[in-house]
């Protein structure tokens, strides 16, 4: 093969190979769209069909669903909820790094300010079960908002790894002193012996 049609040849491959990318990603945006539509749909059968396939879906629908469990209709909003955690867990499954990847990344852009806290606060227990290492930030980040500190507290607690535990001492150390304790139970769970602060259940509520 002459320079000039390994040239031609290349090109070819290129050309193909954004027409197979443009192709995959007009299949996913159309997957996306039906799968929203349907969870919208007023019929309850139709909505529980659709969260259940939506693990097939996957990180595309993560954004918007997460607009649509604010929706008006709470069963419509409790159906993209349940659809956010079929993808979860589907994503966490064994042998599926890239697809986990892809979810936590676009969950992690739900946990700023201009999210609803209903949402941030349901990312923060969905990421308690797929986040590692670059989820920790930040859920630490979040142990300073007084709304969901205690789900941030609870995501770092169940993230098995010692970079969790390194935040709650961190959150620990800065923490108003009505919420040492609830940190301080935290870090026995995970193996620190914390002087000064008693067990929240051994704590007299009367």
């Amino acid at each position: 093969m002459s320079t000039n049609d390994f040239k031609k040849a290349s090109l070819a491959a290129g050309a193909a190979a954004t027409m197979t990318g443009k192709a995959r990603a007009a299949r996913r945006n159309r997957g996306v769209k039906r799968l929203i539509r349907r969870i919208e749909d007023s019929d309850a059968e139709t909505r529980t069909e659709a969260w259940q396939s939506a693990g097939d879906v996957g990180a595309p629908a993560v954004q918007p669903l997460a607009l649509v469990m604010t929706h008006e209709d709470l069963e419509v909003a409790r159906a993209a909820k349940r659809a956010m955690w079929k993808i979860v867990r589907h994503a966490g499954r064994p042998g599926a790094p890239n697809a986990k990847t892809a979810v936590v990344g676009k969950l992690y852009g739900l946990l700023g300010a201009d999210q609803p806290v209903s949402v941030r606060r349901e990312v923060l227990w969905m990421l308690s079960e797929i986040g590692g290492m670059r989820a920790i930030k930040p859920i630490a980040e979040l142990l300073s908002d007084k709304h969901l500190r205690e789900d941030a507290r609870m995501a770092l607690e169940r993230i098995p790894i010692q970079r969790a535990v390194q935040a709650l001492k961190a959150g620990f150390e800065i923490a108003p002193e009505d919420f040492k304790p609830n940190l301080a139970q935290s870090l026995r769970k995970r193996g620190v012996n914390v002087e000064g602060y008693p067990c929240v259940k051994l704590v007299p509520t009367k």
